[in-house]
């Protein structure tokens, strides 16, 4: 096991990231079509096609989940997708063609490099390009490459954010992925320990969100400057009335890791897609997609970087 995302037969995932201007995508795409679902729980999201995954609605499968940053404008990422996917013959079957069918969301990330920096067509087709099944790269990647957490103070002493993934096998065949972009208004926990969040003055300790809140400060933090998305991804067997069930209660890992969590300055969304191999309890593999959650944003965290002045979990943990 890769104990990733890649550990679902049929999923490739590519990213892609400018390093000057701090922003980027990761695409996961699955080219025979996933099941999908989606649940959206923060109050400022930037989302594509996700009303085509009410369980009402007539299309079954996506074959591509883009996560971005960029705000509304990283949404053109999702275009050079479509048009990668086009180009291969991948989509839902029109007659006249084929339409892939590409969901996504975006995080904000413009205040952190370049604002006008943002992923676009060519880097949503890039992505794709270099899209493969044998390696995934976390923390400064794709759509982690901006992403920072803990904003309440302003970007002078928030904690490095990032891209992380975790994945769980049951012996009965079952594999219950997740990949998240970790770009929260809050501070992020660890066995209900702070890893990153706000910092102190001197930027060696972290301070507590909720209780700068309590006491009035703002500062920088109450804004959109955030954004928490990714994807469940699992082999098992599930409608599209299902995966959204699933994202539901994926979002428990959102809030046993992330705190304050699901504000009104957060898109927090998360998509699940299931490709159709292994029956399962749809209980059992909720409680699983919480866990991997909560590990993928730990993982995010961990795995990632200094960026510029914003340090991370492993530079602060080293003084």
């Amino acid at each position: 096991m890769f104990n990733n995302i890649l550990d679902v037969k049929g999923i490739k995932v590519g990213q892609v990231e400018d390093k000057e201007g701090l922003t980027g995508c990761t695409v996961i795409i699955c080219e025979d079509g996933g099941v999908c679902g989606v649940d959206v729980r923060g109050s400022a999201p930037g989302t594509r096609e996700t009303d085509l995954l009410d369980p009402i609605n007539m299309v079954q499968k996506v074959h591509a989940i883009v996560l971005s940053g960029g705000s509304a404008f990283g949404l053109e990422s999702t275009c050079g997708v479509s048009r990668y996917l086009e180009e291969k013959g991948i989509g839902f079957d029109v007659g006249v063609g084929k339409v892939p069918i590409v969901t996504g969301a975006v995080l904000f990330d413009l205040g952190v490099g370049d604002p006008k920096c943002r992923p676009n067509i060519e880097m949503g087709y890039k992505a794709c390009q270099i899209a493969n099944d044998i390696e995934l790269k976390q923390g400064n990647y794709g759509a982690g490459c901006g992403a920072t957490v803990g904003k309440i103070r302003g970007n002078e002493f928030c904690t490095k954010g990032g891209i992380g993934s975790y994945s769980i096998k049951l012996d009965n065949g079952l594999v219950v992925s997740a990949i998240i972009a970790v770009n929260a208004f809050g501070d992020v926990y660890e066995n209900g320990q702070v890893i990153a969040g706000v910092l102190n003055d001197d930027k060696t300790d972290f301070l507590n969100t909720y209780d700068l809140m309590k006491k009035g400060v703002n500062k920088g933090g109450f804004n959109i400057d955030n954004t928490t998305i990714g994807a469940v991804v699992t082999n098992a067997k599930l409608s599209k009335a299902e995966c959204k069930k699933i994202s539901q209660m994926a979002h428990n890992g959102f809030a046993k890791s992330i705190f304050p969590i699901h504000t009104p300055h957060d898109g927090d969304t998360i998509f699940t897609l299931a490709t159709g191999e292994v029956e399962t309890d749809i209980t059992l593999l909720g409680s699983i997609a919480s866990e991997v959650v909560e590990k993928s944003v730990i993982n995010a965290i961990k795995n990632a970087s200094k960026t510029n002045n914003i340090l991370s979990y492993n530079e602060i943990n080293l003084k």
